[in-house]
């Protein structure tokens, strides 16, 4: 009986002495995306509250992956669906297997091969607790869906919070992703 006693004490002042866990799960935190910034690419702020009402589609980017070819899809998907509202943007991340080693100007010139047209943000950590706050926060609201390679889609919903998740073997032209922006945009009206 001890032994019982002296183990729900101990595990009584670990509960208190450990700090407070954040709230996580969809719609707990009161958080929505539309509060993260990202740096852009070309030295301005992507506000993603400028994007509200509207689905915004982010996704963590490398240069260098084999999931590249994947930047003409997503610009593609952005050129047919952006007058219905649907923003895309692009995240470069060295996070996985180093194919984002260089600097803004080369990632800026590879998009660009890619008909890159769509924002893109300044290179970030997804991963980790040096990750940028919306990857931190999206790790809290979906922590089973967290980026586990480049190209990892997040579609952000017309009430800021996450709609949907993709992994990077999605294709950005595949009937769910479409299905779900599509979901979103009907939201959004």
């Amino acid at each position: 009986m001890n032994l019982d006693r002296r183990a729900i004490l101990a595990g009584l002042a670990a509960s208190w002495a450990a700090p407070a866990l954040p709230e996580t799960g969809p719609g707990m935190s009161g958080r929505t995306a539309w509060s993260f910034t990202f740096a852009g690419l070309d030295g301005k702020d992507l506000r993603l509250a400028a994007y509200a009402p509207r689905p915004v589609l982010v996704v963590n980017t490398a240069s260098f992956c084999g999931f590249a070819s994947q930047l003409g899809g997503l610009q593609a998907l952005w050129t047919a669906m952006k007058p219905r509202g649907l923003t895309v943007i692009g995240v470069p991340s060295n996070d996985f297997g180093g194919q984002e080693p260089g600097g803004s100007e080369e990632t800026a010139g590879i998009a660009r091969q890619h008909g890159v047209a769509f924002p893109m943000a300044a290179k970030v950590k997804v991963l980790g607790p040096d990750a940028h706050p919306f990857y931190r926060w999206a790790a809290a609201e979906r922590p089973r869906d967290l980026p586990r390679w480049n190209f990892h889609k997040y579609l952000v919903g017309a009430d800021g919070r996450l709609a949907a998740v993709f992994p990077t073997t999605t294709d950005p032209n595949a009937s769910a992703l479409i299905a779900a922006v599509e979901r979103e945009i009907a939201k959004a009206g």
